[in-house]
């Protein structure tokens, strides 16, 4: 098997850090996570994991890898829920990297599209290229045009998902994205991972260098998702659940008190949150 050499200090070795995280969890809590795209990829791609593995055990990371998987695992169920009540939806995966949800939740009718940058896409074009039904796009977020490529019966419906992706844009750019979308994609869904100020400040210290992020404090934060969010447009209906214990409970092989105290305070103090957007049918 030929593999792709991931250089290191590049942007696509920031594709890394999350699939690490998908598939550690998959071995240490295989009953609360499974990821086989993330098993293949790890065989795929030659890069040296070496610092990532001396810290595979140390809590935080541990830690952090559950986060990756239930949030992972979370925005799933929202697509499988979405998709049974339409079948022919297109799922859309904004800022995808590395990661195979779309086709993990493929009900064999809907529609797949995978958007991230050129460099990033050209890479998943390598090791995940697209299947029946799937297409991936090399897309800026930021330019609305991205919506023309979606192609898709209104009636059939949209479900939009984004994982550790608004971090990195400024709640301005946040709120012009969401409102293009709840206009462009009525009856949809939006599913996002958000987080408070204070573990938005935190998750971008460690982010800087890769991201060039320079105003730490423009950058979207969420902490109460409706009161804030539904603000934005009268076409949005916005709940929440918790990031990590809000879909299920954290137990299991595997599982220690300490994650379960962790995972209480991201809910909890952090605010870290799965958000879900529907965009409201507009009245003739």
């Amino acid at each position: 098997m030929n593999k792709y050499k991931m250089e290191k200090n590049t942007v696509q070795e920031t594709l890394i850090i999350p699939l690490y995280g998908r598939w550690l969890c998959s071995r240490m809590f295989p009953t609360l996570f499974q990821d086989e795209s993330a098993e293949e990829l790890m065989e795929r791609i030659d890069y040296d994991f070496s610092e990532l593995e001396k810290q595979s055990n140390s809590l935080m990371q541990v830690f952090g890898a559950l986060e990756v998987a239930m949030r992972q695992s979370n925005l799933a169920w929202e697509v499988r829920d979405y998709l049974k009540s339409h079948p022919k939806a297109a799922v859309v995966n904004l800022g995808c990297g590395l990661d195979n949800t779309g086709r993990a939740c493929d009900n064999g009718n809907c529609k797949i599209y995978n958007i991230d940058l050129p460099d990033v896409i050209a890479l998943r074009n390598q090791l995940l290229p697209a299947g029946e039904r799937e297409q991936n796009l090399a897309l800026d977020l930021n330019d609305p045009s991205w919506m023309d490529a979606i192609g898709v019966d209104p009636a059939d419906g949209t479900v939009l998902f984004a994982a550790g992706v608004f971090y990195y844009f400024t709640t301005k750019q946040v709120q012009r994205l969401i409102t293009s979308m709840a206009k462009r994609f009525p009856g949809g869904r939006l599913v996002f991972d958000g987080a408070g100020k204070t573990a938005v400040k935190l998750m971008l210290k460690i982010w800087v260098k890769q991201a060039g992020i320079k105003d730490v404090g423009a950058h979207f934060s969420v902490k109460d998702a409706k009161g804030e969010l539904e603000l934005w447009s009268p076409l949005l209906f916005v709940s929440s659940r918790g990031y990590i214990q809000g879909y299920r409970k954290l137990e299991g092989p595997g599982v220690k008190p300490i994650h379960r105290l962790l995972a209480k305070i991201a809910d909890g103090p952090l605010h870290l949150q799965i958000v879900r957007m529907e965009f409201k049918e507009v009245s003739r």
